[in-house]
């Protein structure tokens, strides 16, 4: 029975400077989404991606329909 439905919010972020990203750890395997400023390189961390189904909210969250670049 569901009276109250959870709005699904779409965030924006800054595309001409900005790109998304995901930050992997070489080490322990760790993931990180967020996004990637084009002209400092600097990394702005958003979320912590554990497994297919944070990616999946990450993307939605920004409205993101293409793959995400990895940066390790």
């Amino acid at each position: 029975m569901g009276l109250f439905k959870k709005k699904t919010v779409t965030k924006t972020y800054d595309k001409e400077n900005k790109k998304p990203v995901i930050k992997a750890s070489i080490c322990n395997g760790e993931q990180v989404a967020g996004f990637k400023d084009n002209h400092t390189g600097k990394i702005e961390e958003v979320m912590l991606i554990k497994n297919q189904a944070d990616l999946d909210a990450f993307k939605k969250m920004y409205g993101i329909d293409d793959e995400i670049d990895k940066e390790y």
